[in-house]
């Protein structure tokens, strides 16, 4: 009788686990390596940097043909880069990235771009059990993560084909910020000052 009675508990424990793992299945999804808000936070920052008219401490000539370079210790080189060459190619000049014509290089110095990110938290954190298969999720009654874009960088100047160094700009400096709050386990919201982010949700209205 002692036997049966164990054998149906552990018929009921093996039940319940199966239950369990079964409903705390998630299906996993995948993104970009960087988040579409991160990509904003750092594209925005570079243009908000530049002035709509260009105030610079050496001559160059509008509508001088220029070679653009770029250094940074960033795998945003490039898209850094391309905003970059669209302000001077708006402000009258001709970017290329060959020297041929060209009456100047100039050399955009990326100091720094990239993200920061912090974050605040009050409440339970998930909890995953080891012998039995049951996971608590996270439960907050304050959370607050903030993640924050920032560029700064300057321009050097030289003349071609002689390599002389003409000058350097003053830094270009801007920032952004994302930050998402989570009040009393279910109430999310969030501020920013990026220009149409990304929204995630069912239930939202399309962008165009």
């Amino acid at each position: 009788m002692k036997k049966s009675r164990t054998l149906n508990l552990l018929c009921l424990a093996a039940a319940l686990a199966f239950v369990l793992s079964a409903c705390s299945t998630t299906q996993k999804v995948t993104n970009s390596a960087r988040t579409a808000t991160e990509q904003l936070l750092i594209s925005e920052a570079v243009t908000r940097s530049l002035p709509k008219q260009i105030d610079l401490p050496f001559p160059i000539p509008r509508g001088a043909v220029v070679k653009l370079d770029v250094t940074g210790l960033t795998a945003d080189k490039d898209m850094a880069k391309g905003v970059i060459a669209g302000w001077l190619g708006m402000l009258g000049y001709t970017v290329q990235d060959g020297p041929e014509n060209a009456s100047h290089r100039i050399n955009i110095l990326l100091d720094s771009l990239g993200t920061e990110v912090g974050s605040t938290f009050f409440g339970i954190p998930p909890v995953q059990a080891s012998l039995i298969p049951i996971s608590l999720p996270e439960l907050a009654l304050y959370k607050a993560e903030h993640q924050s874009g920032y560029a700064r960088f300057h321009l050097d100047v030289f003349e071609m084909p002689s390599g002389r160094f003409v000058g350097s700009s003053s830094p270009f400096l801007a920032d952004t910020f994302y930050n998402a709050y989570t009040v009393l386990f279910l109430f999310s919201f969030n501020r920013t000052d990026l220009t149409s982010p990304p929204r995630i949700g069912t239930f939202r209205k399309p962008l165009m």
